[in-house]
């Protein structure tokens, strides 16, 4: 018997890159689909081929397989009803961001995990980008001191047409959540406190405001300052964002696209100068078998195996959360939000 029986909550077009995972592994095997329409989880299992039956209903689902793990790959406003059912019936979850989409539904799923014993950890595809991997090195190993600021540009203008066009805070919703996730990774820091300016800028084609300027103090005493828009034609930045990360002894540079640098000052020789001349240090090329998405599943199912919190347990998680959370509330309210606060309500 595989150590791991799934259930996949949600058969839309995500569920593909998540269903393409599980079957690479030989401890694994899918026992059931679960989708609110039954065509699309028939569509699923036709495509990849899937020996398994066919549900509405995740409770049944777990019941009549015998699941040990769901992959909740269902519409945000499903996280936490999946979520709780699952590890109510003592299944372990992995699923797509967000967490939840409330500070207490988000907190609730922290204490459901340890009242159940189980692991529920969300997919933070950026996580396992060789690149980021290795800003992360240049910061860990000293090269630009320590960090006061950190700065994310993030501009694209991608025409989505659907759902996000029609949202209220489609940015912060929908996609800050990556940057400010990397962010976490990058610094190991945690947020204190954010200020949010959102707002919708001319020639935007989002109802809602589709741009945020966002300022939070973070636990290691640095500023992390998040610049982006999703309505920004022209010189576009990265999916990944675009990095600067300044330190008493240099900055560190990532476009998001090559692998980033640091300039720092020589140890010595820089006595009497006006402008200090710098050294150029490259960031280490990092090798990793899978991933992105893979390489996030992966993760979190040798960390189950292994008996260990995944990085991106709920427990962990739920501070990216409350950052996108925070930041609407900061805006909605023209104030600085104190994070400690906000979380207990």
């Amino acid at each position: 018997m595989s150590q791991f029986r799934i259930v996949v909550a949600g058969c839309g077009g995500m569920s593909n890159t998540w269903v393409d995972y599980a079957l690479t592994r030989t401890d694994a095997i899918i026992v059931g689909l679960v989708d609110i329409i039954p065509e699309a989880a028939k569509a699923l299992a036709e495509r990849k081929q899937l020996d398994c039956p066919v549900f509405t209903d995740l409770r049944e689902a777990i019941r009549d397989t015998g699941a040990n793990l769901v992959f909740d790959v269902s519409i945000p406003a499903s996280h936490f009803s999946n979520a709780a059912a699952a590890m109510e019936l003592g299944c372990d979850v992995f699923s797509e961001k967000p967490l939840a989409e409330t500070i207490a539904q988000a907190t609730g799923l922290v204490q459901l995990a340890k009242q159940y014993g189980r692991t529920h950890a969300v997919m933070q595809n950026r996580r396992f980008d060789p690149r980021i991997r290795s800003l992360r090195r240049l910061v860990d190993d000293g090269a630009v001191g320590t960090v006061g600021y950190v700065g994310a540009d993030f501009f694209l203008g991608p025409h989505f047409g659907g759902f996000r066009d029609t949202m209220e805070s489609p940015l912060l919703l929908d996609m800050a959540i990556h940057t400010f996730d990397q962010a976490r990774l990058i610094t190991g820091a945690n947020p204190v406190s954010v200020y949010c300016h959102e707002f919708n800028p001319q020639g935007s084609w989002y109802a809602g405001n589709a741009m945020a300027l966002c300022i939070f103090e973070m636990s290691d005493g640095s500023v992390f300052d998040y610049r982006g828009s999703w309505c920004a034609e022209g010189a576009p930045t990265s999916w990944e964002a675009s990095w600067r990360v300044v330190g008493d002894k240099g900055t560190a540079i990532w476009d998001g696209q090559s692998f980033p640098y640091a300039e720092v000052v020589p140890a010595a020789g820089q006595e009497g100068k006006f402008l200090y001349e710098y050294e150029r240090k490259e960031g280490d090329p990092i090798e990793m078998e899978l991933t992105f998405h893979h390489g996030c599943l992966a993760h979190m199912f040798e960390s189950l195996k292994a008996g260990q919190k995944p990085e991106t347990d709920n427990s962990d998680n739920v501070y990216s959360m409350v950052m996108v959370l925070a930041a609407l509330e900061s805006a909605r309210t023209g104030a600085k939000v104190n994070i400690a606060s906000f979380m207990q309500g």
